[in-house]
């Protein structure tokens, strides 16, 4: 079955560098992003993931947790670590996951679910589709997922802007323009009336009926 967004993020059993975690139980009541790799000891995962380990507490301060996944084993993940650290100049923190059997790769269809066998002989070519980032509610329902190609790193800057907006529209009946970042006007809701408007955000901009805008709501 394909995934889309509000689907609850399927629950799993793991083995991770921090032990065996039941995914669901470990987002507890924050957000989390899942992130995956197609192998280890891979040149641009190794940036990717020494700069989360660089941005994490950028994740903490919104309530954000971070796991990687990658298609090989715990004690791989480990020595990739040291590489990790050596070259991007930050120790990774938070949990890998170890996917040996494909299960998660499978689960959340970053892989067929009818592809056979183990990491074992894989290569990143055989796996380029586990490159995945989804984002995960407090309420265990994926809000957001991308995928990119092998050759092109990910923007993680632009998983927090993500992160920063949906918890702001979380709050607020607001959406946020495009190219928003914080502190940026943003866009009220159609659900919105004039009359709730008024009330709500005093003083907002009706460039057309359907467009009107705001200050960021605190």
């Amino acid at each position: 079955m394909s995934l889309r967004i509000n689907d609850v993020a399927p629950n799993f059993t793991a083995h991770t560098t921090q032990g065996v975690i039941d995914f669901h139980e470990w987002i507890g009541d924050q957000w989390a992003i899942l992130f995956s790799h197609p192998k280890d000891f891979t040149p641009v995962c190794t940036t990717e993931l020494g700069y989360m380990a660089r941005i994490e507490p950028e994740f903490t301060k919104r309530n954000a947790k971070l796991i990687g996944l990658s298609v090989d084993s715990v004690d791989n993940h480990d020595k990739w670590a040291v590489d990790i650290e050596e070259t991007q100049g930050a120790a990774v923190k938070y949990p890998m996951i170890g996917d040996t059997d494909l299960a998660v790769a499978k689960l959340y269809n970053m892989l067929p679910a009818e592809e056979t066998g183990t990491s074992e002989g894989r290569t990143p070519a055989t796996n380029a589709t586990v490159r995945s980032v989804f984002i995960i509610g407090p309420d265990k329902r994926i809000k957001l997922m991308l995928t990119y190609p092998m050759t092109t790193g990910r923007n993680f800057d632009e998983i927090l802007r993500v992160l920063d907006s949906m918890q702001l529209t979380a709050k607020h009946k607001v959406a946020t323009p495009v190219n928003w970042k914080q502190g940026d006007d943003v866009i009220i809701t159609s659900a919105v009336t004039n009359e709730e408007a008024e009330q709500r955000f005093p003083g907002y901009k009706t460039i057309k009926p359907y467009l009107r805008t705001t200050p960021q709501p605190k």
